[in-house]
């Protein structure tokens, strides 16, 4: 018995990784590629336009709408959105499963693992690549990261304003090498190595103010 296809939308902002996709997808009869965006915003429009079974979505889309709050917009339609992308680090994982990602899946895996992922997201089944599935065992196993300190929040608050680490060590009345310290605690207690990655754990775990 024929598999009615899945319909999917392609989003990525690179011509040609949807051109390689559009080529791959096509090659598979019960995949249906009915769609493809470029940003963000055109993913959101196309989404709720063509309602899709399944939206592949990429994290980084360059400027506007990224592809976390895509993913949010979309899954709140009802739509499944299945990430796929180059990043795993564990910021970039906990925001797309918290915006409500069916699926989180590497562009490294193989292409019979990718269209056995697009089925299981069109059925609503959750399927993480194993490198991801792995993080997010560790942490319901519950290595509970220490607590931030106070001087520590203090830091990460002026952090979310977008200050740099001269104008930390003004306001604080610290030294910049003190603040490159905390930074480096800070990054390793929310399991980030970047600044934008901190804001958005430290946003999704609601430590900001």
């Amino acid at each position: 018995m024929t598999r009615v296809p899945v319909r999917i939308l392609l989003c990525d902002d690179h011509a040609v990784v949807r051109a390689g996709l559009l080529a791959l997808l096509g090659s598979e009869p019960d995949i249906d590629v009915v769609g493809e965006a470029g940003s963000g915003e055109e993913a959101v429009a196309a989404a709720a336009k063509l309602r899709p079974d399944v939206v592949l979505m990429d994290l980084q889309l360059g400027p506007g709408v990224d592809g976390v709050e895509a993913t949010r917009r979309i899954a709140a339609t009802g739509v499944h959105v299945l990430v796929l992308t180059t990043y795993d680090t564990d910021a970039d994982v906990t925001r797309a499963i918290a915006a409500g990602a069916t699926g989180y899946l590497l562009k490294a895996e193989r292409p019979e693992e990718l269209f056995a992922a697009i089925h299981s997201a069109a059925q609503g089944r959750t399927i993480l690549s194993p490198p991801v599935a792995s993080r997010v065992m560790s942490h319901l196993r519950g290595a509970a990261r220490p607590s931030l300190t106070a001087r520590e929040l203090d830091i990460l608050g002026q952090l979310a304003q977008g200050l740099g680490n001269r104008e930390i060590a003004r306001a604080l009345f610290i030294s910049q090498a003190t603040v490159k310290t905390h930074l480096g605690r800070i990054y390793d207690k929310l399991g980030v190595d970047t600044r934008a990655g901190a804001v958005a754990v430290a946003k999704e775990q609601r430590l900001l103010p």
